[in-house]
């Protein structure tokens, strides 16, 4: 039987080591890129998070999208399997913080090679710069017509075809929706595509500027409606860091999944950069500072609680609450030039807008950034179109979906890279049966 799978990256990979684990199939790649797993080489900044060593419950905690798609197909090849597979065939795994598994080199480069090192041994034959231009249903299978580098038009005939294209998300390695148009062209459902796991345009951006570079380590964040704090969109633990637009890092990537597109609302992301003290802790830790530095000034003592490219932005921002709150409540009062007041001069209403920023640092999400910066896509194939048993089409027989290209998506984590690989497998062990 001869198998054709369009798209090299981690779900076309292992659709095709499932695929050709019969050795009675003939399994083609085709792959539009000059080499395999061009996206999967940046992941993990470039270590590559190849899965998440979490239990099954946990691991369907963390779909954010249509987790119950998953089921069966993880029954079959978990992230225990991927783990096996990998590490059998000479790739020895770790496991960090968060359960994130990463090759213990910490190099991208050693997943692929070793994926590569099965499909070579599997006798899969991989066509590289070949762009798939049509896909046509025939009474006898399939016949596909693509494009390389020296010549156009190719076709070749195949009994069923999976299609393992990618999503939209770093367009750069691949991903420029080209198996949404193939499933439109089989009049299948797909879902409008979104960037997920993506950072946030932040409305302060001058603020975030003056920042940029800076990683907050173990800091809480929430994120709910402006007009509506009781309604909490989103809240983690973890680091996050500042850029010249906004926010970025592990925490923001996976709140940017609840948040919702198109929309109108505003959102406030509020940074608790105390999480590990309550409020009451946090006077006590105070009073201790201010009784051993009377003499100082508030800036030189806030260098002991933030970063120092935090405080300017900090006592400016205490600052505007304090003298707002003071003309609130009477007119023609002094300005508290919060700078450079000597500790000495603070009181209990200063410390506790110190410790109500320290708790609530807040800005004011403005948007979404854009595919180019997305780690996956939200939206593409419904999974009513497939069944999941097989990632079989339900309206055309012998074709199947795999991968970011089928609208499920988890957060940050090993969980995507998961993802690809089990409907890859499935896809290609259910095809590849005689």
């Amino acid at each position: 039987m001869k198998i054709v799978i369009v798209g090299g990256g981690a779900a076309g990979m292992f659709a095709s080591i499932a695929a050709s684990s019969n050795s009675e199939n003939e399994v083609i790649i085709l792959e539009k890129n000059e080499k395999l797993g061009k996206k999967l080489f940046i992941t993990g900044k470039g270590r590559c998070n190849v899965t998440n060593n979490c239990s099954r419950e946990e691991f369907f905690k963390n779909i954010v999208k249509n987790p119950k798609f998953m089921y069966s197909a993880f029954s079959l090849f978990s992230n225990i399997e991927l783990k096996k597979i990998i590490e059998d065939n000479g790739c020895p795994l770790k496991v960090e913080r968060g359960n994130r598994v990463f090759p213990v080199s910490d190099k991208s480069s050693d997943i692929i090679k070793t994926l590569k090192k099965i499909i070579n041994k599997n006798s899969v034959k991989v066509y590289l710069n070949s762009i798939v231009k049509n896909i046509k249903k025939e009474s006898n299978g399939f016949n596909i017509c693509y494009d390389n580098n020296s010549e156009k038009n190719k076709c070749i005939n195949a009994d069923k075809v999976i299609i393992a294209t990618g999503g939209l998300s770093y367009p750069l390695t691949g991903s420029t929706g080209d198996g949404y148009i193939i499933a439109k062209k089989f009049d299948l459902k797909v879902n409008p595509q979104y960037p997920s796991l993506v950072p946030f345009n932040i409305k302060e951006s001058s603020l975030c500027k003056d920042m940029q570079g800076l990683t907050l380590k173990n800091v809480a964040i929430k994120i709910y409606e402006k007009d509506n704090i009781k309604n909490i969109i989103y809240k983690d633990f973890g680091e996050m860091l500042f850029t010249h637009f906004g926010v970025s890092g592990p925490i923001i990537l996976s709140a940017s999944c609840y948040i919702e597109n198109d929309s109108n609302k505003e959102y406030i992301l509020s940074i608790d950069l105390k999480p590990a003290l309550s409020e009451k802790e946090l006077d006590l830790r105070l009073l201790r500072e201010f009784a051993n530095y009377k003499q100082k000034k508030l800036k030189n003592i806030m260098t002991t609680l933030l970063p120092s490219k935090m405080v300017k932005i900090f006592l400016d921002r205490l600052s505007e609450s304090i003298n707002e709150k003071r003309n609130d409540k009477k007119e023609n009062v002094s300005y508290v030039d919060v700078e450079n007041i000597n500790i000495a001069d603070t009181d209990k209403s200063i410390r506790k807008e110190i410790i109500n920023l320290l708790k609530n640092f807040d800005f004011t999400i403005l948007s979404k950034r854009g595919f180019d910066e997305a780690v996956i896509t939200r939206g593409g194939i419904d999974v009513g179109e497939l069944n999941p048993k097989t990632m079989e089409c339900k309206k055309v027989k012998d074709l199947y979906f795999a991968g970011e290209v089928i609208d499920v998506d988890a957060l940050t984590g090993g969980f995507n890279i998961q993802i690809a690989a089990t409907t890859g497998y499935t896809a290609g062990y259910e095809a590849g049966k005689i």
